[in-house]
């Protein structure tokens, strides 16, 4: 019994500290997670291993045909057979056609087919961008919202400290009720709050498992490290954009590709060969015979009228895609001025909150609960002072959380995965 007892908890022991060790994932960790295991992800795999699996076969040629039946051969069996009046009349023919296809168009068919497979690696890192984008968004406000417990729970205390000196004053008529209700409350409301927190961040969790195709309901937390990134110096033309974003280089794939296409349309226009051979079993005495003929399709004006107006699609295709690309560029490098110039004032703004509001208002505060534990101040003060502290730290806060959403925004704009 007592080494059941042992096993039972050395076990609870071991999975402890699996958990413990499994428990902290970085940034990089849960994005490489996502590239391995996103479904949506693996389903361009499959896509593009299909496209390049057809390609295999795009050298080929088109099957032989093989015919056989009578040929020449009269309706009255009778004359069939040899008699005195002939030798018999009739054959049974055995014939195979095999066309040759155009070694031109082969080869125009297989550089359009091998080709096809670049669109959707493109629409594939495309994803991948999003995916991050969305994997960090959420991993950043997990971030903060974490920053914003530890404030809530060191004001716990703070207000805790508090409301124990207060109970303790009371006694002595050295404080008022009201004052008391009010820390009460303000304590009752920090502690909804943190039980909101605790709530975002087990969303931000569940999509977080949700993007590495998870478990929903395992547990594991964030590492605090983060980086604010400097974009002046990155270059947003629209040539450096073209060559970084892949849903610009999927519309530059797709008008090669289509490109490709027109040259292999263009080859319908060339002749096709082909060889037939015929065997005859003669009827009766007939000697058996053969049949050798070449073939040649010629295209002509009424044949390739369909192969004309195609070409002419693709063509208009492109330049459409080509307007697409403009569009695309001029919307990306708008976007990501304005958001350089919001990223900017943001981070001057926290760096203000940092180094002079919050450190002026936490001077305050302690001026104010130093004169109140001296009994030359009011606990009104002391709490109005702790209110404007912890709602000024709130605010900083939602300014950093601004700047992280910035900066993965342009980053996705900028595609620097």
């Amino acid at each position: 019994m007592l080494n059941i007892k042992y096993y039972i908890a050395l076990s609870c022991l071991i999975l402890s500290a699996t958990n413990m060790v499994a428990q902290t994932l970085s940034l990089d960790s849960v994005l490489e997670n996502i590239k391995t295991n996103n479904p949506q992800l693996k389903m361009y795999n499959a896509d593009i291993q299909s496209m390049d699996a057809a390609a295999k076969g795009a050298k080929s040629w088109m099957p032989p045909q093989v015919s056989t039946g009578f040929f020449m051969t009269p309706y009255n069996a009778n004359l069939w057979k040899a008699n005195e009046m002939g030798s018999g009349m009739g054959n049974y023919m055995v014939g195979v056609t095999q066309m040759i296809p155009n070694s031109s168009r082969l080869k125009a068919d297989s550089n359009y087919m091998n080709a096809m497979s670049s669109v959707e690696t493109e629409n594939k890192n495309y994803t991948i961008n999003q995916l991050d984008a969305l994997a960090k968004t959420n991993y950043y406000q997990w971030l903060v919202l974490n920053k914003k417990i530890k404030i809530a729970n060191d004001n716990l205390l703070l207000l805790d400290y508090m409301i124990k000196s207060m109970e303790i004053r009371y006694q002595y008529n050295m404080d008022k009720l009201p004052t008391y209700y009010k820390a009460k409350s303000q304590y009752s409301s920090l502690q909804s709050m943190i039980v909101m927190l605790q709530n975002d961040i087990s969303q931000k969790r569940i999509m977080l498992n949700t993007l590495m195709a998870r478990d929903k309901n395992i547990v594991f937390d964030i590492d605090s490290t983060y980086k604010l990134n400097d974009f002046n110096a990155i270059l947003s033309d629209t040539t450096s954009l073209s060559q970084k974003r892949s849903d610009v280089r999927a519309i530059e794939k797709t008008i090669e590709l289509n490109q490709l296409k027109i040259e292999a349309e263009k080859t319908k226009f060339l002749p096709e060969f082909g060889i037939k051979y015929d065997h005859m079993f003669g009827f009766g005495q007939q000697p058996q015979q053969f049949s050798l003929m070449g073939m040649v399709n010629i295209p002509m004006p009424w044949s390739t009228k369909m192969d004309k107006a195609n070409i002419a699609s693709f063509k208009i295709k492109n330049e459409s895609l080509n307007w697409q690309k403009q569009m695309i560029l001029n919307e990306a490098t708008g976007m990501i001025s304005g958001m350089n110039t919001e990223l900017t004032n943001l981070k001057k703004q926290y760096d203000i909150a940092e180094k002079s509001i919050i450190p002026a208002l936490r001077r305050n505060y302690d001026t104010a609960i130093l004169s109140w534990q001296n009994n030359t101040g009011d606990l009104f003060v002391v709490l109005d002072a702790w209110e404007a502290l912890n709602m000024s730290q709130i605010e900083s806060l939602d300014k950093l959380q601004a700047i992280l959403s910035v900066q993965v925004e342009i980053e996705k704009q900028l595609e620097t995965n």
